[in-house]
């Protein structure tokens, strides 16, 4: 079977058995998003999404959110993994949306890995999720499903995988595909205990349980 062949039967299976797939952050706008998914590293989106309400209640802007200290946003996301640090990250967000950027979160891959606590996973999730701009974040999901399905030829590096998943996967089926992985790694190819008696994918995968 050709890589060509493989990502065919792969992007048609999951056209044909998953039609809609999306991020499971729970966000109204591109602010929201991006706080999301900087509080995300790491972390569950469940968990994400239970602290996220008061914090935006509270900060419903970034200029809200500049305007406060980490001390007190800390008392917002301490049930979150390192809340230290990703309070500081998302002060430090915050200041620099509403001093380079006029309050508004950038649409650009360059303008967004200016803003601390983004790094290129984070600008990729903001792109497809609340811009509809094509980019493929690859998170740990991604990373070992495109390995196991071989997509990615045991890739050694998420930034790899990026670059060989957006070489093969149409453009106009990115946004999707990066949901399609992640919530098949999540639910399905998992890390320890994949359910592989359970995957639609095993005709065209190259782990099949070993």
């Amino acid at each position: 079977m050709t890589t060509e062949e493989r990502y065919r039967h792969i992007l048609d299976w999951f056209q044909a058995n998953v039609p809609e797939a999306k991020s499971e952050l729970v966000f109204d706008n591109p602010y929201q998003l991006l706080i999301a998914v900087i509080l995300s590293a790491q972390c569950t989106d469940k968990r994400v999404n239970m602290t996220t309400p008061a914090l935006l209640k509270a900060f419903p802007t970034c200029e809200a959110l500049a305007a406060t200290t980490p001390e007190v946003i800390f008392s917002y996301i301490k049930s979150i993994s390192y809340p230290n640090n990703k309070a500081k990250l998302l002060i430090g967000m915050a200041k620099k949306l509403v001093a380079d950027f006029g309050g508004i979160v950038p649409d650009t891959m360059e303008e967004l890995l200016t803003l601390p606590g983004v790094g290129r996973k984070t600008a990729s999730v903001v792109l497809i999720c609340a811009f509809n701009k094509p980019a493929m974040p690859v998170d740990t999901h991604v990373f070992r499903v495109a390995n196991r399905l071989g997509l990615t030829d045991n890739s050694k590096s998420p930034e790899e995988s990026e670059r060989i998943l957006m070489s093969h996967i149409p453009e106009h089926l990115l946004s999707i595909a990066h949901h399609w992985l992640i919530l098949h790694g999540r639910y399905i190819c998992q890390a320890r205990k994949p359910q592989c008696d359970k995957c639609g994918l095993i005709a065209w995968c190259e782990y099949q349980g070993h």
